[in-house]
């Protein structure tokens, strides 16, 4: 089973990262790809540009986020796919940009992940 962890993608790359995969749908503003050390980018497994906008990291909406954002994952065929793909590797580390460790989609999509495999 892959282990599925999350990271911000300013911190330093590890070798024990595994494969690493930027999750946001937005390139993170002032970072080189050099610097990033991203295996593969899958923007279509962020929140929509809508439910992101509506969010907008404020974490009294956290709940409804979640909620919303769930419900997103369960129609999205990019999220399926990325479910397929990290199947392959024993470690996976899903890379965001958000600030707030706490309220951000990397760890419901963790999850979510996790909840597929099974």
């Amino acid at each position: 089973m892959t282990e599925i962890v999350i990271k911000r993608v300013r911190e330093e790359p590890q070798e024990q990262d595994g494969v690493r995969i930027l999750v946001d749908r937005l390139w993170p503003r002032g970072l080189s790809k050099a610097k990033a050390d991203v295996g593969c980018r899958v923007p279509e497994a962020a929140p929509s540009p809508e439910l992101r906008k509506w969010f907008n990291h404020e974490p009294a909406k956290w709940e409804e986020f979640v909620e919303r954002y769930r419900a997103e994952l369960e129609e999205n065929s990019a999220a399926a796919e990325l479910g397929a793909q990290i199947e392959r590797h024993p470690k996976v580390t899903l890379l965001y940009d958000a600030k707030d460790t706490k309220h951000n989609h990397a760890l419901i999509l963790r999850d979510w992940l996790a909840y597929q495999a099974g």
